[in-house]
């Protein structure tokens, strides 16, 4: 059987190792480079419609929320993105109503960067614990189910979180850290749709053993009800102004006393593990690839800079070490237990039920505009 010569883009550090869908063409350039680039014309915006268009939404914010007691929510991790959605809206006098959503996997840093932002800025903190048999017996479902994406049930629990709780206050805006220079390359090959409640619950129904009585579902309906019927705006605000992640790192660390991770998103236990030993080992994928790449679009790094980076260990061996102890007793795993789940044959989330399955079983006259499901989809 003919194996797949190697190739990597001309102009990013995506390659072909573990995405079937990588494209290249006739001068090497990969099609994330393009869809880059349409992403960030489609959604960036630049110089003085930029400004007016970041000054426009401070001000419909504040007056959404004139009278109240916040105008707006922040969910932070801790992280680069959200520490610095935090900072600016300190910046632009608007009051955030700060939500921390605890898995259960913070680091010690994570935990005292969310002290120091919230002290020094002066904002009040609402911590959601997450029921942890719940979500534990979760996570080990998708370790068994042997699908890529297990941060999809924290990424959908904190966007449930978010909107319930801005319901509650009456808050018409979340301001979200997503953004386009930093975080626009990904492959669906190493990610699924983090709002598809339905496959949520079919890999937990197959494999899981704990009745899941407070984990924070977030349906299409609910999304549609908090949308439409309660006018909650969920603003990349990020895509608004000049967002260069060296400069805001510098900026916190001079102005809030943050400490840097040393990698993306690995203020938490569980993803740095994930990232650093799961994906690599199991599924061959490393996402600082994608991270690099986006870089490189944006201009921040150099593709000569982005190749030294990846010399580099995905993980540091002692860390890693420590990281694998914790993650296995936490999870309640032998170590034999968790090798044997590594080993198990990886499946697609497609092969469980999902929402797009759902919808148009549950409409079979429907099935023959499977191709137009985009319209009716709701927005990740």
């Amino acid at each position: 059987m003919n194996k797949t010569p190697y190739q990597q883009c001309s102009k990013t550090v995506m390659d072909n190792i573990a995405d079937p869908n990588i494209t290249f063409d006739k001068n090497g350039v990969c099609n994330y480079y393009y869809e880059y680039f349409e992403l960030e014309k489609k959604h960036i915006k630049k110089g003085k419609e930029g400004l007016d268009f970041f000054n426009q939404k401070i001000e419909e914010i504040k007056a959404a929320g004139k009278g109240k007691e916040y105008d707006c929510i922040v969910g932070l991790s801790g992280g680069v993105d959200s520490s610095y959605l935090a900072y600016l809206a300190k910046q632009h006098n608007l009051r955030p109503l700060i939500v921390h959503f605890d898995n259960g996997w913070n680091s010690e840093l994570a935990v005292k960067n969310i002290e120091r932002i919230v002290t020094k800025l002066d904002y009040d903190l609402h911590t959601y614990v997450i029921n942890w048999e719940e979500f534990k017996d979760i996570q080990l479902a998708y370790l068994k189910a042997s699908v890529i994406d297990i941060e999809a049930i924290t990424d959908h629990a904190i966007v449930a979180t978010l909107y319930k709780i801005a319901a509650k206050h009456k808050i018409h805006y979340s301001l979200n850290g997503y953004n386009i220079v930093t975080e626009a390359i990904l492959p669906n090959a190493w990610v699924f749709d983090k709002q598809d409640a339905v496959n949520i619950k079919a890999i937990h129904k197959k494999y899981g053993s704990v009745k899941l009585k407070t984990f924070p579902f977030f349906e299409a309906w609910k999304k549609r009800y908090y949308n439409i019927a309660l006018k909650i705006e969920s603003v990349p605000i990020l895509n608004y102004i000049d967002y260069n992640k060296d400069a805001v790192k510098n900026t916190l660390i001079t102005e809030l006393d943050w400490k840097d991770y040393g990698g993306k998103h690995y203020e938490s236990i569980w993803t740095r593990f994930y990232q650093g030993y799961i994906l690599p080992e199991k599924f061959k994928v490393d996402k600082r690839k994608a991270h690099l790449s986006t870089l490189i679009c944006s201009g921040q790094i150099t593709k000569e800079e982005a190749l030294e980076e990846l010399k580099k260990p995905i993980s540091d061996q002692k860390q890693l070490a420590s990281d694998k102890d914790f993650v296995l007793k936490k999870l309640g795993l032998s170590e034999q237990e968790f090798d044997n789940l590594m080993k198990l044959p990886i499946h697609q989330h497609t092969d469980f039920e999902t929402e797009l399955k759902s919808y148009f079983d549950k409409y079979p006259i429907l099935k023959p505009f499977k191709g137009a499901y985009k319209l009716i989809k709701p927005k990740k």
